[in-house]
């Protein structure tokens, strides 16, 4: 069978299976539904013309149906063929309150975590007024309400911004409204950034340019520590540190018990990225961890993450060095196509890289399979330009 280049193969009938284990079908099948066909071509097939022909006018054609109304010729990367797996109770998380919208977790010492199930932040409490870190739009004025259920009254004096990201600090504007006179904290990184930025992210008013050195910032009886690890996540992401509780806030690093966000989280520095998970453990003496996202962590979500990521750098590194870039089922007319001659080489990298890692990993993080294409073909492209990101 010849690679085609404008629809991905099908795979093989999987009606037996469960929901939970559909991707089992299409990695064990090598069709490589998701993306690419670089697998066993054995049980796949290519759509006629008539199916293509099917697809433009809208119709249920292809053998495992369409996932979008409007599919293109050209289909959109990492297409789930069926539902993703569904989220263990467990891995669901605590409960949200329906009607207010945001759950609190009283870390003690006047800190505390406010999330609404996908986003989180911090702020503590102090003697002379609040000190709120980070300001994600998708909590919004929720932020503000779980500020006065637990200090009603109270202002918000100082803002810090964990780095530059509009997901994380877009509400930052509004919070200035309400506050007048309010400090915004951040690295000189981040301001630099925000120099080219919208009005939603307000400039920093107090910065600080030092690597792996604490910078305190006092307000009444609380002090954070702030420290920059280095390029990571994103120029200027910083670690939040409350020594007195053992409380860490690092954003877009860790995801407790999840799947990283796409592409290694869009790390601006993939080795940096790397760099960082690995030695967080030791670089702050933590018991909680608020990571921007989802419920708050411990180290052992910075284990089983690190875990994970060195298991997807040894099989990227194997497929790298054990799949051949020639692959004499691609269309002949590619072969001489230099661009869609190196994309069928990495896609099989990636199915390489997936195949590897999901005996041991589908079941262990929250929605594995909605990110796992995108990680192993983000680190393949790092390590083939980066180098290696773990010796």
């Amino acid at each position: 069978m010849k690679h085609s280049s404008s629809f991905r193969c099908a795979p093989v009938s999987r009606t037996a299976l469960a929901p939970r284990f559909a991707l089992w079908a299409l990695l064990l099948a090598g069709a490589g539904t998701l993306h690419g066909c670089g697998g066993s071509d054995a049980n796949a097939q290519v759509l006629s013309a008539e199916q293509a022909q099917a697809v433009r006018r809208g119709a249920q054609a292809t053998p495992w149906g369409r996932p979008y109304s409007n599919m293109p010729d050209i289909v959109p990367p990492n297409v789930r063929a069926d539902a993703y797996a569904p989220l263990t109770e467990a891995q669901k998380g605590p409960a949200i309150d329906p009607v207010k919208g945001y759950r609190i977790d009283n870390l003690g010492g006047g800190v505390y975590a406010v999330g609404d199930g996908s986003y989180s932040t911090m702020f503590v409490v102090s003697d002379a007024g609040v000190i709120l870190v980070d300001a994600p739009p998708a909590l919004g004025a929720k932020i503000l309400s779980a500020i006065q259920e637990v200090a009603n009254g109270a202002r918000i004096v100082a803002l810090v911004y964990s780095h530059a990201h509009l997901d994380h600090i877009g509400y930052a504007s509004e919070v200035a409204k309400t506050n007048p006179g309010m400090q915004i904290v951040a690295h000189e990184e981040t301001r630099k950034k925000l120099l080219f930025s919208s009005a939603t992210r307000p400039l920093p008013t107090r910065t600080f340019d030092t690597q792996d050195v604490d910078f305190p910032l006092v307000v009444g009886n609380q002090t954070l520590q702030l420290r920059y690890p280095g390029p990571n996540h994103d120029l200027g992401n910083i670690g939040i540190y409350h020594p007195g509780q053992k409380v860490l806030m690092l954003v877009d690093v860790v995801y407790p018990g999840w799947m990283m966000w796409r592409r290694m989280g869009l790390a601006a520095d993939i080795p940096g990225y790397y760099a960082l998970v690995k030695s967080m453990n030791a670089r702050w003496d933590f018991d909680r961890l608020v990571a921007g996202h989802f419920q708050p962590g411990t180290k052992s979500d910075v284990i089983t993450q690190l875990e994970f990521m060195t298991d997807l750098h040894d099989a990227v590194t194997e497929a790298i060095a054990t799949v051949p870039y020639a692959n004499d089922a691609l269309n002949a007319a590619d072969v001489k196509n230099p661009w869609a001659a190196t994309r069928d080489w990495t896609d099989r990298l990636t199915n390489h890289c997936v195949n590897k890692v999901s005996l041991k990993w589908a079941s262990r993080l929250a929605a594995y399979d909605v990110w796992i294409y995108e990680q192993c073909e983000a680190l393949e492209q790092s390590i083939r330009i980066d180098g290696p990101s773990l010796k």
